[in-house]
Formats: structure tokens, C-alpha cells, sequence
């Protein structure tokens, strides 16, 4: 019923109950103006509850070469923006931010871990030494950010082997891998699972890993959150790292966009064959505002050219919205 009958029928009614009142016009018109001025604002309220869908017209349009994209508010702990985000798609070496957490959550930090020569065989040469000793957190930050498969691998053995003698890659990769599995399911990330600590393919048509954009978002949000002082060396392009043994190493960072993103928090990237390129990152949107950009199955440099979108898009529909 709009309004105009409504008002006819309150009208019609004051006629009928009250035709002998003197001021009977007056009390209708009066009643009429309260009820115009009522719905009116009821009106405009219901208006300012109900929010813009902006997030479309922002994101529509974007050309991205990535199979799967996931934008998460971790404050609010929401989804801005996904294109195919719960695909199950390999993850490379963002396996590696389950490497972290999972061995964080394993051995203190000052853990003090041994290189030896059954570890210095991942693909790649990471610039490690046989019988070098690290501290488990420089070592963890060498890893992440150079994506050193020989770095994850001996972290996985040793924290694997925890509580035990014997500390080799084939006693404790085993249980490490269960426990980074274990991780996964605790988290709640229900399309990921782990083969190796590292990410590499193992083959010509099996992933290490596989996961979703939104599990990535999701599992990089917990990360950067619990252990956010592991992660700030990803903020950088480039560290010199000095080992217990008194060994220097200087390395970049494998994600080379790192200036391109503003007040970049953290980042991992990952590459293999059956992956193609995949890239997170983290960055603060605002004050106490961060943001995790996630994208698998792009291109070596596709994937920080969707990346670079993403965020850009990000802002300007945080800033409409």
C-alpha cells in the first residue's frame, strides 16, 4: 500500500470517530504531516543500513592470468574478492609457510640446527654447508626468503625428530609432514594437504602440495599473525644472513616486486612445472588494516602483475566502500 492511500484511510477514519470536534481539520492535518515526516525518515534509515555492492564494478574488468585469486580481510575475516578461490591447485614452495608454522610449533625459536650433507640435495643450490649450524629462526628466514628447498628440508627433519636421538631426513620427514597435515585441519583448511616439506613437484604429474587460494589467504593470515617477526625479512629485497658458524649469506628475495606493493607486510612466492607461478602477500591497507592477496596457477612474472592489480583494486574499493 503506498503512502497517499494510507493517508486517505487515517483520514476517512478521524471522520467517522470524530466529525463533532471543532478542530477536527487540524488534528487530521497535524496527524497526517507526523505520519509523512515517519515514513520518511523510517525510509531513509533503512537506506543508510544497507550497504554499497561496490566490489564488483572495482574488480569486474581486471585481466588476470592467474587460474585462482583470493583477496581476504584479516581483521574482519572476510572475502573481498575471489575468482575461482576454492580450486585445489599445486602450491610450490608456499608450502614453505606451512614448513614455518608447523616447526615453530614444534621447537622453541634459539633451536639450534645442524646442516648435513643428506639435506644438501633439493633441486637448487641454496648456499648452505654441510655441518653449518643456525639458529632455527635465521634459519627459517633464509628459507622463506630465498625459498630454499635444502633450508626447509633440514628443518623439517630435525623438527620432525624431535625427541629422539636420531636426527636424519628419513626418520624425521615423516612425522613432520604428518604434522603439517595435522596443521592444515586444524586451521580449518579443508582443500590443502602435504606430500613434502618444500613444494617441489614429485613428480611429472604430482604436486608436494596442493591447496586453494582461500586456504593460502587463510593459512598466511594465521602465519603473519602468530610469528610476524619470521616473516619481515620478506619484506625485504635483499638480507645478509650470519650463520653460528660464523658464515655470511647474502640473498635476495625470490619475490621481486617486493617495492611495487605499498606497506607490504609479508610475502612468499612459488614456482614449479606443474604449478606455474603462484605469489601471497600481505600488506596494511590502512591502519592496523592488513590485507592477504593470494594467486595460483599464473605465470613467473604474471603472478606479480596480478598480484600488483589486485592490491590496487583492493584500495580503491576499501576507499569507496
Amino acid at each position: 500500500m503506498n503512502t497517499m492511500k494510507r493517508v486517505r484511510r487515517i483520514v476517512k477514519l478521524l471522520k467517522i470517530i470524530a466529525p463533532e470536534y471543532i478542530f477536527g481539520a487540524l488534528g487530521i492535518i497535524f496527524l497526517v504531516v507526523l505520519f509523512v515526516l515517519g515514513n520518511f525518515f523510517s525510509t531513509q534509515k533503512t537506506k543508510s543500513t544497507v550497504p554499497t555492492e561496490i566490489a564488483p564494478t572495482v574488480f569486474d574488468g581486471l585481466t588476470l592470468q592467474a587460474s585462482s585469486t583470493f583477496v581476504y580481510d584479516v581483521k574482519n575475516k572476510r572475502e573481498i574478492f575471489s575468482k575461482n578461490g576454492d580450486a585445489q591447485l599445486p602450491l610450490a614452495s608456499l608450502t614453505k609457510i606451512m614448513m614455518a608454522v608447523t616447526a615453530l610449533s614444534i621447537l622453541p625459536k634459539n633451536t639450534v640446527v645442524t646442516i648435513n650433507q643428506e639435506f644438501l640435495k633439493s633441486e637448487g643450490d641454496s648456499g648452505l654447508y654441510d655441518n653449518e649450524r643456525w639458529k632455527l629462526e635465521d634459519l627459517i628466514d633464509i628459507t622463506l626468503l630465498q625459498s630454499s628447498n635444502d633450508g626447509a628440508s633440514a628443518i623439517a627433519s630435525v623438527a620432525g625428530a624431535s625427541g629422539h636421538s636420531v636426527i636424519s631426513d628419513n626418520f624425521g620427514r615423516g612425522p613432520f609432514i604428518d604434522a603439517m597435515n595435522n596443521k592444515a585441519k586444524e586451521l580449518g583448511l579443508d582443500q590443502t594437504y602435504f606430500l613434502n616439506p618444500t613444494g617441489l613437484d614429485e613428480g611429472v604429474s604430482v604436486s608436494g602440495a596442493y591447496g586453494s587460494a582461500r586456504d593460502v589467504s587463510v593459512l598466511f593470515s594465521h602465519a603473519i599473525s602468530t610469528y610476524p617477526q619470521i616473516f619481515d625479512v620478506t619484506r625485504s629485497s635483499d638480507h645478509e644472513f650470519s650463520s653460528l658458524s660464523a658464515i655470511t649469506h647474502k640473498v635476495k628475495n625470490t619475490n621481486t616486486f617486493v617495492n611495487k606493493i605499498p606497506s607490504l607486510l609479508a610475502s612468499k612466492t612459488g614456482y614449479t612445472d606443474l604449478a606455474g607461478g603462484n605469489l601471497v602477500i600481505a600488506f596494511d591497507a590502512g591502519v592496523n588494516r592488513p590485507i592477504v592477496v593470494s594467486v595460483l596457477g599464473s605465470t613467473e612474472q604474471g603472478r606479480f602483475d596480478d598480484v600488483e592489480k589486485l592490491v590496487w583494486s583492493t584500495l580503491e574499493y576499501l576507499g569507496e566502500n
